[in-house]
């Protein structure tokens, strides 16, 4: 049998494989009206390709927990009954085909408020239908962007209400998993990084500070979210300025990363996501096939948390030796599972393991 495709337990809620689809933005919702934020159709038709495919586990993409949150105004959002309702015919759809429906609450930060990818991705004024991103800190993100609004202790509380708000949303709209976006230069990230967190007061500083939104959001996600239900949290686990020390910047390091992931699981998170990057404009990235894969396994190595590895994870024998080696317990897929919906069936027969074909689709298999 093979290990990628055995089933994996988080508190009461079982998985039935450990290959898992990655929150991957679509920037398709509507722009305006009452629209803004609502799954649609692109979204449904999205991911039941990768439920027919055979995925244990897709997470919704960033979506955004307040109008201001939300990278472009083209993303999802999970602040009105509008959007609660349409999701509901997703996750009803993702469990018939045998997925776990889970979802990605977020918060851009300073990374707000911007155009879609394939227009350019530039900052967006409240002229082009944009607004003024918040911060911990007055830092634009890199040349070119705005410098946000540093966000005041009342604003902070708003933000970790609102993921309270939002992940009570998720549960009432049949979501079984929650996760925490606090990676790649978006607004959880940019408090836990001393690149971009420069304040001076209870939320930054020491690492204690620092953290300490991180796990105030955590904490308040928690004592909503069902006891038999998981709490996933996604992290950068470094900002690449360690490993270029010759640029002079200082940012969060892979030592943060895990003194951070045994706080998180003392907080009630049941499995670390691990990435890296996105919160240093210009830092150089050494990119190439499961690259990411040693920052999760060093977690899993020197904690008691259950971690998800990601980062050019292309190949179902790659997959299985991550997993099956116990570097990670499950391999989350972006651009792979954009590339092809069918990974999972594809790589379950690839290792002996019985695919997960709906009746309709029998007569090709």
């Amino acid at each position: 049998m093979s290990t990628l495709f055995e089933p994996l337990t988080l508190r009461g809620l079982t998985i039935p494989n450990r290959v898992w689809m990655a929150p991957m933005c679509q920037y398709s919702a509507a722009c305006e009206g009452p629209g803004q934020g609502v799954p649609t159709d692109w979204h449904l038709a999205h991911q039941a390709a990768r439920a027919v495919g055979g995925a244990g586990l897709i997470l919704t993409e960033a979506t955004a927990v307040t109008p201001e949150g939300r990278i472009s105004p083209a993303d999802l959002g999970l602040w009105n009954d509008r959007q609660e309702q349409a999701f509901t015919r997703i996750t009803a759809l993702l469990r018939e085909h045998g997925t776990v429906p889970g979802i990605q609450l977020a918060h851009a930060g300073r990374k707000a408020s911007t155009d879609r990818p394939w227009r350019g991705g530039r900052p967006l004024g409240p002229g082009d239908g944009g607004w003024r991103p918040v911060a911990p800190s007055p830092i634009p993100f890199a040349e070119h962007h705005p410098t946000p609004a540093e966000l005041s202790i009342e604003g902070i509380q708003e933000i970790v209400t609102s993921f309270a708000a939002a992940a009570r949303r998720a549960l009432a709209a049949g979501f079984e998993v929650v996760e925490v976006h606090g990676a790649h230069g978006y607004l959880i990230n940019e408090f836990l990084s001393p690149h971009s967190n420069h304040r001076t007061d209870a939320y930054g500083g020491s690492h204690e500070n620092r953290v300490r939104f991180a796990l105030e959001v955590v904490d308040a996600v928690r004592a909503v979210w069902p006891e038999h239900l998981p709490v996933l949290f996604r992290v950068s686990a470094t900002d690449w300025l360690d490993e270029n020390p010759e640029d002079g910047r200082e940012g969060w390091t892979a030592d943060d990363t895990v003194r951070f992931a045994k706080e998180l699981h003392a907080h009630g998170v049941d499995l670390l996501d691990t990435s890296t990057g996105g919160n240093a404009s210009g830092a150089r990235i050494p990119v190439g096939p499961g690259y990411q894969v040693p920052f999760a396994a060093r977690v899993k190595a020197e904690t008691d948390l259950p971690v998800g590895a990601v980062g050019l994870i292309t190949e179902p024998g790659q997959a299985e030796e991550i997993v099956a080696s116990g570097q990670a317990d499950a391999v989350l897929l972006g651009r792979e599972l954009l590339r092809d919906p069918y990974w999972p069936n594809r790589a379950a027969r690839e290792l002996g393991a019985e695919p997960r074909w709906p009746d309709q689709y029998h007569r090709a298999v």
